[in-house]
């Protein structure tokens, strides 16, 4: 089955699924693989204070190995339309380039993993042994909780955990072929608030300015040399993003000042690890002084890697590389860059890489992407299912 992974991101482009709303990407998506063979299951999926998201799992086959593609329709707000050049909405190409909120992150990665996976679906022999699989959802850009975590709880119980994952994230810096994502640094976020006595400011003996105690704690955060980062992963970085009063007054001594810092960490360092180093930090910064001080934490996820070594990886990563190779003429950086995605649930279940499009202006106004480059990367994902599956039947 033919299909043109530009006319196909266009399509997902013009459907305007601000995360978590669906917006007719998933129903677009369902249409196309029903027809090929595909048992499509529609999971929605909801928990108290968060929205409701909409997610789907499709599979062709039932044998192994069974390899799924994941990704997500979601994406973030477009910001002031008026500032784009062409309609954030519209996929409209200028230039040699295709304009839109979610051409790279990530509606044009899942083009091009479809339009690969039914071109190499077309001829039933090829997957004689194997199954395909896509989990596409809707959340990804939001809080991950009625999304890819609770797919893949679903998938387990229900006969289709995987032995293989690519995660169809923009992973390349330049020019694709460059880098494929391993692994994923760790995230937590943590909101200390310091607590004093409000006054006015030309009394400070009357009052107690929780100020102190906040430049103090950001100062020794800040000082914190987490680790010199390891042969797979960059330092660890701490960023105090925010200092916060509420105050608009110059002769107020505010009552309550929030901190608000993100930590990115590599495997030297565990969320809870963290935690306990943070609040010890802060708790000397501040000293004996009348201060209160509270801490609470988000843990987004923890650091992982995929070893590239190891024999589960290996058939995965393999496949990959040659694929690229061959049609870029790159070598691939095994990389693990960047922020978070759901791979760093993906990766609980089976071996899992990311490989997409070129991330510089993912998230920007004006995203875009070359449309040269939507055809380029389903032919490195074509040509990775024929090494895959003929790997696995060799």
């Amino acid at each position: 089955m033919s299909v043109d992974p530009v006319a196909l991101t266009r399509a997902l482009v013009q459907c305007p699924s601000v995360t978590p709303s669906e917006a007719g990407a998933l129903d677009l998506i369902e249409k196309l693989l029903t027809p090929a063979g595909f048992t499509c299951q529609r999971l929605p999926f909801s928990q108290s204070g968060t929205a409701d998201v909409d997610n789907l799992f499709a599979r062709l086959g039932s044998g192994h190995p069974h390899l799924c593609f994941a990704g997500h329709t979601d994406v973030v707000p477009p910001g002031d339309a008026g500032m784009w050049t062409h309609p954030p909405f519209s996929g409209v190409i200028a230039d040699g380039s295709m304009y839109g909120r979610g051409t790279v992150d990530m509606k044009g990665n899942i083009a091009a993993f479809l339009a690969a996976a039914l071109d190499f679906t077309d001829e039933p022999s090829r997957l004689s042994q194997g199954s395909i699989s896509v989990l596409i959802t809707g959340d990804e850009e939001a809080v991950a909780v009625n999304g890819t975590v609770k797919v893949l709880d679903w998938m387990a119980k229900n006969g289709h955990t995987p032995d293989h994952c690519v995660v169809g994230e923009p992973s390349n810096p330049n020019r694709i072929g460059e880098a494929i994502k391993i692994g994923r640094r760790g995230s937590l976020s943590a909101t200390m608030t310091v607590t004093g006595k409000q006054g006015h400011a030309a009394y400070p003996a009357a009052a107690d300015n929780p100020l102190r105690g906040v430049v103090a704690i950001a100062a020794a955060l800040m000082r914190l040399q987490l680790d010199d980062g390891t042969d797979t992963f960059a330092p660890s970085n701490l960023e105090v993003v925010a200092i916060e009063t509420g105050n608009p007054a110059y002769n107020v001594i505010p009552q309550r000042v929030v901190l608000r810092l993100n930590v990115r960490f590599n495997d030297r360092h565990t969320d809870k690890s963290l935690q306990a180093l943070l609040r010890v930090t802060a708790a000397k910064a501040l000293g004996s002084t009348t201060l209160k001080l509270d801490t609470s934490f988000e843990g987004n996820a923890d650091a992982f890697v995929t070893n590239p070594n190891t024999d589960a990886a290996r058939p995965l990563l393999s496949a990959m590389q040659a694929a690229i190779g061959e049609v870029t003429g790159l070598t691939p950086e095994l990389s693990t860059s960047g922020g978070t995605s759901d791979a760093r649930f993906v990766k609980d279940y089976c071996p899992v890489i990311e490989f997409g499009l070129v991330n510089r202006t993912i998230h920007a106004v004006d995203e875009r992407v070359p449309v040269a480059d939507l055809g380029t990367l389903k032919q490195v994902y074509r040509g990775f299912l024929d090494r895959y599956f003929g790997a696995q039947r060799a």
